[in-house]
């Protein structure tokens, strides 16, 4: 009875591994980073004169690319399977290619019924 009790002392005094947190903090050097030149290019907008849609665009992939190292790494994307990486990214991007082409196609009719009826 004795050796029982001292096994679970061993359990309870063993020692405990160090945290293993260096991807954590290089995830938020990386996204501390990238945001830190997004409100750059925020608040130097007005002075340095640049084009607004350039603007957007790098504004666009820059939260991609957040978002990519929020999914890869928080939620373990990066070690899956490439088939369960394609079935989330891909709808995705199917939706977003939707979207896009639906206010490029509504543009255009629009500025075809006002010259229409100009």
């Amino acid at each position: 009875m004795a050796h029982g009790h001292q096994s679970s002392n061993t359990i309870s005094q063993g020692e405990i591994p160090a945290p293993q947190t260096k991807w954590i903090w290089n995830t938020f050097w990386i996204l501390l980073g990238i945001t830190s030149f997004e409100f750059l290019i925020a608040f130097t907008k007005g002075p340095l004169h640049l084009n607004h849609y350039l603007v957007v665009f790098v504004f666009v992939v820059l939260t991609l690319v957040k978002a990519f190292y929020i999914v890869a790494d928080f939620m373990h994307l990066k070690h899956e399977v490439k088939a369960l990486v394609m079935s989330i990214v891909l709808p995705i991007a199917f939706i977003a290619w939707f979207i896009l082409a639906m206010l490029i196609e509504g543009t255009f009719v629009h500025h075809s019924v006002y010259e229409l009826f100009k």
